[in-house]
């Protein structure tokens, strides 16, 4: 069920209509928070909103790569998963 979520950031309160669980919205949350306020830290002078976008391209970048690493993944596990298919067959072949 979609609830309200108010969360702040540098001292800024922002609303967010979300249906995920409690422990996802803080895992989020934490994340955006700890990614927003280093960008501050390390670029004070930056207007929020510029922070904001600097953080959010932040994030998608790290997205894509994640989701690079995981097609990779899978590609490497079904290769292993077929060689052990293979096997398999090979041991249980019926013997003539």
């Amino acid at each position: 069920m979609e609830r309200l979520v108010k969360f702040e950031v540098l001292g800024q309160e922002y609303p967010l209509y979300t249906d995920a669980s409690e422990e996802d919205v803080a895992e989020i949350l934490d994340l955006v928070k700890s990614q927003f306020e280093s960008y501050a830290r390390s670029a004070s002078s930056l207007p929020v909103n510029k922070l904001a976008i600097l953080t959010s391209i932040n994030m998608a970048g790290k997205y894509v790569k994640l989701k690079k690493d995981f097609e990779l993944y899978k590609i490497r596990v079904d290769a292993i998963v077929g060689k052990v298919n293979d096997r398999l067959d090979k041991v249980t072949e019926p013997v003539e």
